[in-house]
């Protein structure tokens, strides 16, 4: 069970325990039946190992216990190295030894002599917040009581080891590339990696592999956010000036807990079936959650952007960090684009905000020199811009990506004209001012939000903060001005969906994108209403699907995700309902695959659930 044990203990003591200590084992036991054939003792071995095994499953001690010698010669392996002793073993086998989450895949058998086989097997368990992965060893001897485990083992895998092989059989494939969906399908996952997905004849299942049956369910790609910001918590007090709690909630607190525990956000992403993540803007620290995240299973990969270009010096920084480097004149427009690229960022964005009509001219000059620049450095152009002329001036700029909807006024035919010469794919980010009416309603009302979390996968914390809204949020916001907001947003709402409507029968490529972090639009969760949005925008479920899979690939500029074929990352949502008849069945997630990793959404949601 929870025994951890570095590999060079185990390497240096197998081949002795092998040797010798079966011999003793052997005296001490009494004497074996006659020996069968090596066949019948490895499948008598397997039998004991598959008991063993379920034992822990079930958290049955007795029958756990039942399956290892009863000597004082057990060699077993903890935490301090290796130990004797049934007695001892046993009374490590209480009611709070037991893992939370266990896995265990990839038996393997061999004989040794007759009488003694080796086996192992690859494990991943689960202790609360705390995972690990690895391989454990069992030494079967043949006694006079029938075939016991005399050495058990188990040691950790360096991080990066790929997980265990596994087949996905029976369920529906709907790859992401476009093709009709494929019932019974079979999806092999080798190192991470898919090694093969079609039909049962196309794929057939290796021997030796473990086999999840998925009749009734659908798999999909893992879904892609392309637009979110590990800056921000999705609530005020990431973002003061929506509502400045900073008397309660220190701005510069909150940006070390952000810093500190991304962890969070990781799992709510998973847990709501994404499995990659585009960090459009933030502080430095952001950059480097690319490496951190890329070989742990437990969160989305990332790219970003790091801090924004800005033609508006906007004063939400830190006293020693900026997220935002003012556009002040072409010098800084160069330099800013020069420091992203020196520092490992995925892309340069530019955040527009609409100038004053007197110094348009001068903002888009600047637009263009940070295009300009981007370009020399290789590095793809991001830009937030709401209005259509900002937008065009992007386009203009050479944008690779549009991270919000145009909502002031009807795109125009120039406007698609530019978006097809520039290539640009087009986020819409739908439903991100539905969380800041939201959060001014519940402020003004004295109602708690409501929180969209169909699978439990929100932070307990941010719930907690969330539920203060009312008491902290009295008197900062009045009825007038949630009128106002309630008007804007809604009017803002209808041009976006026209013109989401409008662009993508025009062929613009569409990405799905939160704007995750921003008030009550929550890191993970908010992909439901998004999609649903741009579902009832006009787009059929399984373009909207494309849109969270394959574009979303585009928008983050890798290859080796969003679709479901040979040699793409092993990264899969498997959900109960058909996604190709509404989005909305998204929300029903069984499993997460996520680098080879399979997990159910009982583990995946957030430890208050």
């Amino acid at each position: 069970m929870n025994v951890r044990l570095p590999v060079r203990d185990v390497a240096a003591g197998l081949a002795l325990a092998i040797l010798f200590m079966t011999s003793a084992l052997a005296q001490q036991a009494g004497a074996p039946p006659a020996a069968a054939p090596a066949g019948a003792e490895l499948r008598a071995a397997r039998d004991l190992f598959e008991a063993n095994l379920d034992a822990i499953r079930r958290r049955d001690r007795d029958a756990y216990l039942a399956t290892y010698l009863d000597s004082e010669q057990l060699a077993r392996t903890g935490p301090e190295g290796p130990s004797l002793g049934f007695a001892s073993h046993a009374e490590l086998s209480g009611d709070d030894s037991w893992p939370d989450v266990f896995e265990a895949l990839d038996l393997r058998l061999v004989p040794v002599r007759p009488g003694v086989v080796y086996g192992t097997y690859r494990y991943r368990v689960r202790y609360g917040a705390d995972e690990q992965s690895g391989l454990s060893e069992r030494i079967f001897l043949l006694t006079g009581e029938g075939w016991r485990i005399a050495v058990t083992s188990a040691f950790n895998s360096p991080p990066g080891t790929p997980p265990p092989p596994r087949a996905l059989v029976g369920a529906t494939l709907i790859d992401g590339n476009g093709a009709a969906p494929l019932p019974q399908a079979v999806i092999i996952l080798r190192n991470g990696v898919i090694d093969c997905a079609g039909s049962r004849d196309h794929c057939p299942v290796p021997n030796g592999i473990a086999i999840s049956d998925l009749a009734g369910h659908w798999v999909v790609p893992g879904l892609v956010d392309a637009h979110v910001h590990f800056s921000q918590t999705g609530w005020a007090d990431g973002r003061p000036d929506a509502l400045d709690l900073r008397e309660r909630f220190p701005y510069h607190e909150v940006q070390a807990g952000l810093r500190a525990h991304p962890e969070r956000w990781f799992r709510s992403y998973l847990c709501s079936g994404v499995t990659s993540v585009f960090d459009v803007g933030g502080y430095p620290w952001t950059l480097e959650l690319r490496e951190r995240a890329e070989r742990d299973t437990m969160a989305p990969r990332v790219a970003a952007s790091g801090p924004l270009l800005s033609t508006l010096d906007f004063w939400l920084n830190l006293p020693a960090e900026r997220q935002f480097i003012h556009l002040s004149d072409e010098t800084a427009a160069r330099h800013g684009a020069g420091y992203l690229h020196s520092h490992g960022a995925a892309a340069v964005k530019i955040w527009v905000i609409p100038p004053a009509d007197d110094e348009f001219d001068r903002a888009a000059s600047l637009v263009m020199s940070a295009g300009a620049e981007s370009e020399r450095l290789g590095l793809p152009l991001l830009v937030h811009a709401t209005g259509l002329r900002e937008a065009k001036t992007a386009l203009r700029a050479g944008a690779h990506l549009l991270v919000h909807s145009v909502w002031d006024r009807p795109v125009d035919d120039e406007f698609i004209a530019l978006a097809r010469r520039a290539g640009a794919i087009y986020c819409p980010t739908l439903t991100v001012a539905d969380g800041y009416l939201r959060m001014a309603v519940s402020a003004a009302s004295g109602e708690a939000p409501r929180i969209d979390d169909p699978n439990g996968c929100v932070d307990a914390e941010l719930l907690r903060r969330i539920a203060l809204t009312p008491a902290l949020g009295s008197g900062l916001v009045d009825s007038a001005t949630v009128a106002q907001q309630t008007t804007r947003t809604a009017a803002r709402r209808r041009t976006m969906a026209d013109n989401l409507a409008r662009l993508h029968a025009a062929g613009i490529p569409i990405a799905m994108g939160t704007d995750a972090g921003n008030p009550l639009t929550l890191h993970g969760p908010s992909v439901h209403a998004e999609m649903e949005a741009m579902q009832d925008a006009g787009m059929a479920p399984l373009q909207v699907l494309f849109a969270a899979t394959r574009n979303g690939a585009l928008a983050m500029g890798r290859d080796d995700i969003g679709m479901i074929a040979a040699g793409r990352a092993a990264d899969l949502l498997i959900v109960a309902a058909d996604p190709a008849q509404t989005v909305e069945n998204l929300r029903r997630i069984r499993y997460v695959v996520r680098g080879g990793v399979m997990r159910g959404i009982d583990e995946l949601r957030a430890p208050s659930h």
